[in-house]
Parts: C-alpha cells; structure tokens; sequence
C-alpha cells in the first residue's frame, strides 16, 4: 500500500497550481488539488483576464473619437456598465470551467475548501486529513488596503472594482503602480472623472525612466489627473459620496476610492510557520533554485514567492517543477532572462530586458537608440497620440539588451522582440531586419541615429 495518500498535494488552484497538478497527472502521479476561492486565481477572476476585457472596452471610447476623421459618422455613444459586466463574469465563468476540466481531465482530485498544513506531509481540508508526499503551495497574492481612517471602511481593492454595482461616476485610484495606472485609465475612457494619486515623483517605479515620463504625459492628454507627491489621509461618507482628505488639505468628492498600493503573499493561516516552513519579513515563502522550502516535502511556486509575480511565471515554474519531481526532467529549469511584461494603460505600455538605469549600472557603457512619432491610425484622427520606441544596446558586444515601448499594439510587438532579444540578437541584427511597412513596428528596425551620451553627474 502506498505511504501517503497522494504523491502531491497542490494548495491553490491558480495558474501556477493548476499547471504543475495537470503536469505532474499527466506524468502518471496521484495527484490532488485544494481551492476555498475560485478556479483560474486571481489572473482569472480579479486580475489579468477581466482587467484586459476592461482594457478593450475603454479603447472603444477613443475608437468612436477617431473614426470620424476616416469619415465615419458614429453619432452618440454610451456604455453599459452592467452588460459590460455581464458579459465579463460570462467569459470569466467559461474560463473556471476550463480549469476544472484540465484537472479532471488530467485525474487530479479536487477539494472545494481551506487546506491548512498540519505537519510536513498532511493537510486538513473541511475537516478531512490527507497525506501527500510532497506538498506545494501556490496560493498567490492578495492586494492591500492601508491603515488610514476610513481606508478598509469604504476603499475598494482590485479584487471588487469588478463587481461595482453602480458605475463611479467619480473615481479616485491610490498609488502609481500598474495597476493603479491600468484601472485609472481603463474608467477614464469608460466615461468616469478620475484622479490618480501617488506618492512619488512619477508613476510606473521600476520601468524606464523616459517610459515613465512619456507615458504620463499621453495619460494625462486623455483626462486623468495625475497627481504627485499626494496620498489620501481619510476617507468619510458623505450622504450618496465620499470625501477623501488629501494630504495636501484638499479634499476629493467621489464615488469610490481604488487603493491599489500593492499585493502581499497569500501565506498567513496555512499552517506554514507552525509546520516549519520559513517566511521573509512581507510573509513570502522562501525558496531555492528548485522551488524547495525550508521544509523538503514541501514546496512553493508563484506569487507566494514574491519573486517575478507574473502569470506566465508562475505557470512556467509549475510545469517544471512537475516535470522535475515527475518526469526525472533535473535539467528543466525557468528562463528569467528577459521576461516580456505590459502596462495595459491607454496608451499602452511594454518592456522587456533592462531598463537604461539598470543597464548603465550592470553592462557599463551602452548605446540608446529612441524615436517618438505620431502614429498612421492618429494622422486622420486629430488625437495628440504619440508613440514612443527605446532601444538600449551594450556598447562592447552590440547586444540589444532592453526594449522599451508606449503605444497602440505595443504589448502585441514586445513578444515577439523578446524572442529575438533571448535568442542574443545584436543591434546589427535588428538593422539587417527588413521592415514591415507601413506600421509603427518597422521603426524597431530603422532607428540609426544614437542617442547622445547624458552629461555627467556634477
């Protein structure tokens, strides 16, 4: 008889928990998968998937806008907040029962409930104790509300703007992250009044820093008013509205208040600590190389790690994490190199590799190569909408080693340069490249002129 009830046990059913228990069931393990939320995780229900669905409603806005410079005569427009939302929890709805038949489809048990740890091989689900050989957690992350007087009252995170039952008229979105920046202008273009407050100096930290600077000026061009350097001190209801309080003194009608200030790991009350399992100081797990905790049965792969907290991250360490404890596959490993990644703002944002900062600081000396135009879909349309393109390239070996872009399509085009970027494509090779004309990708292959050096720091 077998030692343990299954050969693993998957606590989440998120991208990166679905991805290793189908792997490791079709690998011939018993496997079994735990889920108190909804299949598909965040990226499904809360996060990628209906966010993008938003993303696509507001560009219509500035669809109808343009069209009439092609000489299309739209006449009045409105939007539907409910059907829009209708239609996202149908689609979201088709998406959680694909995920329950890849398990099942795969033989993978599945418990509807909280599994908590309670030693290095069993779990406890609605009362129910199950043994597992090895143990992995995937739980993800979960968003932040702050301390502030009436934040967690009457703030809403990205986990319920969603499900809004009336459409803000008025919004206020906390921070300057993407999400903050993607949902700020996703219900400007939906019709709402919307002012984004951060606290730094420019929004979007850790991208490029003329990205940044680009980027902010198309947004504001749009309506959203960004504001710098300002947080929200309290929030008070108001008969129908809100009042927030800035820290500046003013004070901000609105309909809802967004804090999208950042996403901490889903570890506490799993029975982690208590098992032995060691957490950082923000509650991630801490893990090796292979996804091993400081427990050996048990393991850890996605947000829960606080690593590189993407989607397509999370699934790829499930798929070789599977493939290596299921499949003898020891020489599977995750490619982190130049992870394409995108800023669903409008104008859209994508990047991959280092960002100019960051390659002045790891490469040396490197070349830079930008080009900002107004694109042929804005020509006809009278919108100030500008495209911007950065290329940044290590001088001693030519290699392009970062890519940067605003605009219409750019998350379409950043994909395929991250292929040629893991593939070591020089600056040489983008210029033997012919273009595709007539598109704004073709500028890619056609910037000659560098960059003049920046003067140096006094």
């Amino acid at each position: 008889m077998a030692a343990y009830d299954f050969d693993l046990f998957v606590i989440g059913a998120g991208s990166g928990g679905v991805r290793a228990a189908r792997i490791a069931g079709q690998h011939g393990a018993r496997v079994a998968i735990a889920e108190d939320r909804y299949f598909g995780g965040t990226c499904v229900n809360v996060g990628c998937v209906p966010k993008k669905l938003l993303v696509n409603a507001a560009e219509y806005a500035y669809g109808f806008a343009d069209a009439a410079g092609f000489g299309w005569n739209v006449g009045v427009t409105s939007h539907d907040w409910t059907a829009l939302q209708a239609a996202v929890a149908k689609e979201v709805g088709r998406l959680n029962g694909i995920y329950r038949r890849l398990l099942e489809g795969a033989g993978v048990s599945i418990f509807e409930g909280r599994a908590v740890l309670t030693d290095a091989h069993t779990v406890e689900v609605a009362g129910q104790r199950i043994t597992a050989e090895r143990i992995l957690i995937a739980t993800g992350g979960w968003p932040e509300l702050p301390d502030q007087p009436g934040a967690r009252e009457y703030g809403i995170t990205s986990n319920e703007v969603f499900s809004l039952p009336v459409f803000p008229k008025r919004l206020v979105v906390a921070g300057g992250g993407y999400i903050a920046t993607e949902f700020a202008c996703v219900f400007n273009g939906l019709g709402a009044k919307v002012t984004q407050l951060y606290r730094g100096k420019q929004i979007l930290r850790g991208f490029d820093r003329d990205i940044r600077e680009f980027v902010s000026e198309e947004i504001l061009k749009t309506g959203v008013d960004v504001r710098y350097n300002t947080v929200i001190n309290r929030i008070e209801k108001s008969g129908d509205c809100l009042l927030a309080t800035l820290s500046d003194g003013s004070v901000l009608e609105c309909d809802a208040v967004l804090y999208a200030i950042g996403r901490h790991p889903m570890s506490r009350g799993l029975g982690l600590e208590e098992v032995g399992v060691e957490l950082d100081g923000t509650g991630a797990v801490k893990v090796d190389e292979h996804y091993q905790t400081s427990v050996p049965s048990i393991y850890a792969i996605g947000d829960v790690t606080n690593r590189v907290n993407l989607t397509p991250v999370a699934l790829n360490e499930g798929h070789v994490l599977a493939d290596r404890l299921f499949a003898g596959l020891e020489g599977r490993a995750v490619n982190y190199d130049n992870i394409p990644t995108a800023v669903f703002s409008l104008p859209p944002v994508a990047t991959v590799g280092l960002t100019e900062e960051q390659a002045r600081a790891s490469v040396g000396a490197v070349d830079i190569y930008r080009s900002s135009f107004k694109p042929m879909r804005h020509q006809l349309s009278g919108r100030d909408q500008r495209t911007m393109m950065k290329l940044v390239v290590e001088r001693a070996t030519q290699k392009v080693v970062g890519c940067h872009m605003v605009g219409a399509d750019t998350p379409e085009m950043i994909q395929g340069i991250a292929v040629a970027m893991n593939a070591g494509a020089t600056k040489q090779t983008f210029d033997r490249t012919i273009g595709l004309h007539p598109t704004a990708a073709e500028e890619f292959v056609t910037m000659r002129t560098r960059a003049p050096d920046p003067l140096p720091q006094d």
